[in-house]
């Protein structure tokens, strides 16, 4: 997804504080952060002992403590022992009208935007594409850019026409509301519904690349991705979940440099509430989980609904998820992180950390799943000249571990603190 027209716009530590230093200083705005292993998300081998150097909100310099000198003024931050990587990036979620369980209009307001995106930074991810359900309260808090949130990108209502004039129409009121992209749904839902017509989603991404805006693409089955790649979709927002791909779709994406996102924890959604899941004793998971939405979840009618022919068959669409990302990563396409979480029991900035675990799990390295969700995800989106990788000129979103994710990609999990900007993020 490369997007050609756009807006701009800690969690919770662990059982280790955020620096003394970091904590007393007044919000200086030249910062010196040394001592730290640097994992510039670029797939770089780490930098051992080193310095990254933050001015007003911008990396101005990053590399080893013998090749990057302290600036005189600056504040030192100690970060001996911790490691640094860039903030991670959530390719496709949600932020929008959900509150627990429920889903209304009513919640559809900045102030609620404004906290799924808190949640998001408190948990390390620092920039969220929402693709679908998004509204005016949306435009206003992208370009706001408040502090201590996630920075934001929205594609505005999913476009769902059926014929080529309602399409062409769509797209013109997606770029009217001046969002960033455009997503659009390619899926019969197992059967249940009806797809959108080829003619529909063509007039859609001719009409929105006129526009100047890329096109995001739901999709399940193996062939309405080739056949949206065909007709010039940018972005394959979900896993090909039916068989096993082929070199064709391959060559495909490689020949556009398409992403794919594989949101394998959409799948894991579907089922893993047919019983007490076991991260909801995760202390990390519950430092910000809401205790009536776990209780809602643990209901026998929502368990129930877990075990349905659908969840069954989504748990089986997740083996053949990760073994086609296996097989994609393998052969060389582009993967950029995202959960599609934000709908109900879809626990925004958690599930990312859950979505890097089942990436390992498919096979795919630390280092890998690490890129994924920093610079390949900023390149995907195309937001590479402004974040994604710890390099000088770009802004400083970065997280600090307690532990190194490179032995164990669940040392994502170590956060002790998150900067958005060059500011750390309110625990």
């Amino acid at each position: 997804m490369r997007v050609t027209t756009r807006i701009l716009i800690g969690l919770m530590a662990t059982a280790v504080a955020v620096p003394t230093a970091v904590q007393d200083a007044p919000s200086p705005t030249h910062l010196a952060f040394v001592g730290a292993r640097i994992i510039d998300g670029t797939g770089a081998a780490p930098i051992a002992d080193g310095v990254m150097v933050v001015l007003d909100g911008k990396i101005t310099a990053v590399g080893s403590a013998a090749s990057v000198k302290v600036p005189p003024g600056a504040t030192r931050v100690s970060v001996s022992g911790k490691t640094i990587m860039p903030g991670m990036i959530n390719a496709h979620g949600h932020v929008g009208n959900v509150r627990g369980l429920k889903a209304s209009a009513e919640f559809y307001t900045p102030e609620h935007l404004k906290h799924q995106l808190g949640v998001y930074a408190r948990y390390g991810i620092t920039t969220v594409f929402s693709l679908g359900g998004d509204g005016p309260a949306g435009v206003q808090v992208r370009d706001e850019r408040p502090a201590g949130i996630a920075r934001l990108f929205i594609a505005g209502p999913v476009i769902a026409a059926a014929e080529p004039d309602a399409a062409r129409r769509a797209v013109d009121e997606v770029k009217a509301m001046k969002a960033d992209l455009v997503k659009i749904r390619v899926d019969d839902n197992l059967g249940a519904g009806k797809k959108m017509p080829a003619e529909a989603f063509r007039a859609v991404i001719d009409q929105a690349h006129k526009r100047g805006l890329e096109v995001a693409a739901h999709i399940f089955y193996l062939q309405d991705a080739k056949d949206v790649l065909d007709a010039g979709g940018d972005f394959i927002a979900h896993s090909v979940r039916d068989v096993p791909v082929d070199t064709a779709f391959i060559k495909q994406l490689q020949s556009r440099d398409a992403c794919l996102c594989p949101t394998l924890m959409r799948e894991v959604s579907t089922f893993v509430y047919e019983s007490r899941p076991a991260f909801f004793d995760d202390a990390f998971f519950r430092r910000e989980a809401d205790l009536d939405t776990m209780s809602g979840l643990q209901t026998a009618q929502y368990q129930a609904s877990n075990r349905s022919p659908s969840a069954t068959r989504y748990k089986a669409a997740l083996e053949i998820a990760k073994a086609n990302l296996k097989t994609l990563k393998d052969g060389g396409v582009r993967i950029a992180m995202g959960t599609d979480s934000g709908p109900a029991g879809r626990f925004q900035g958690y599930f990312e950390h859950l979505e890097l675990e089942h990436m390992v799990g498919a096979g795919l390295t630390p280092m890998q799943v690490i890129v994924s969700a920093t610079s390949d995800a900023a390149r995907c989106t195309n937001v590479g000249d402004r974040v994604g990788t710890l390099r000088s000129g770009l802004e400083a979103d970065f997280l600090v571990l307690g532990a190194n994710p490179l032995d164990d990609i669940r040392n994502t999990r170590s956060l002790e603190s998150v900067w958005v900007r060059g500011s750390r993020v309110p625990r």
